[in-house]
């Protein structure tokens, strides 16, 4: 099946500020005090809250008339051990949702919870060690350390988290993405495909409550992109995470259970059991209709 590369994603003030990652380098930064492990629960606790939850969620930049309404009311809850794309046109909100949602950014109003915590309220420290022990990450640029084996890569969140390094868990997870032969190799003797496999690894680690991929395939050809959407599947299917993924790519979305459609700021739409067709067809008439879209 074809499929067309991913573009680099921007925040919704129409520029990359930070890079290729907006935000990459703050998901596991910040100096705090060490985590209490989670024992090994899977997935967050308690179970029978939403892996994430955001009531009323509004952030807006800038003042007066030049104000970019960037999420205009989100309301939202995510089941755990669901898949889940979020797409939209340029501008429509998706890079703020994902920050908000991953506690990288603060909304104006509303309430965002986490595995049943609400999470708006806590200080910088609180949201940095919440990142570490309960959000996993998958960027585009993977983002990993050179220096680090990638075993270390994977172990990285634990370490930082001040959790005990799980090296069976970590070698588990190597061998359910292909690469448990390739353990003690650094990410500079590996391809690009097999860099985000090792970032999936590093994003499950810590059983996180999610895992948000923002474009995760964005720098990957077609062969393994295909190869890692179907691992993140995999992870949801057996491992039993929870994904939220921000992408462009109809085909991309299609391995998701659903597809939220933003635009302006707004959730606008909802397509369970995507195929590539039916998003592209939704995304046509997102496009082609006027709205209220942040800039």
């Amino acid at each position: 099946m074809a499929r067309r590369h991913l573009r680099r994603s921007t925040d919704e003030r129409g520029t990359d500020e930070r890079g290729t990652e907006p935000y990459a380098a703050d998901a596991y930064g910040g100096a705090l005090p060490a985590a209490e492990p989670n024992g090994g629960a899977p997935y967050g606790a308690p179970q029978g809250a939403p892996a994430i939850e955001l009531r009323g969620v509004r952030r807006s930049y800038g003042r007066g008339e030049a104000a970019v309404q960037a999420l205009r009311g989100i309301d939202l809850a995510l089941a755990r051990g669901t898949f889940t794309a979020v797409m939209g046109p340029s501008g429509s909100g998706k890079s703020t949702f994902l920050q908000c949602a991953a506690g990288l950014d603060r909304p104006d109003a509303g309430e965002i919870r986490l595995g049943g915590q609400e999470i708006t309220a806590l200080s910088e420290n609180r949201l940095t060690e919440l990142r570490r022990s309960r959000i996993g990450f998958v960027f585009q640029s993977f983002n990993l350390l050179p220096s680090l084996s990638v075993e270390q890569n994977v172990l990285l969140p634990q370490r930082l988290a001040g959790q005990r390094q799980d090296r069976g868990r970590a070698r588990d997870l190597l061998e359910r993405v292909g690469l448990g032969q390739h353990a003690r190799r650094r990410p500079g003797q590996l391809s690009g495909g097999q860099q985000q496999r090792v970032a999936i690894a590093r994003a499950l680690i810590t059983r996180p409550d999610v895992v948000f991929a923002d474009e995760p395939t964005g720098a990957l050809d077609t062969r393994t992109a295909h190869e890692v959407l179907g691992l993140l599947r995999q992870s949801v299917d057996s491992l039993g995470a929870t994904v939220v993924m921000v992408t462009h790519d109809p085909v991309a979305a299609s391995f998701a259970d659903r597809v939220l459609f933003l635009a302006g700021g707004a959730l606008v739409d909802d397509l369970p059991h995507p195929s590539p067709q039916a998003v592209a067809d939704r995304m046509v008439t997102l496009t082609a209709r006027p709205v209220g879209a942040a800039a």
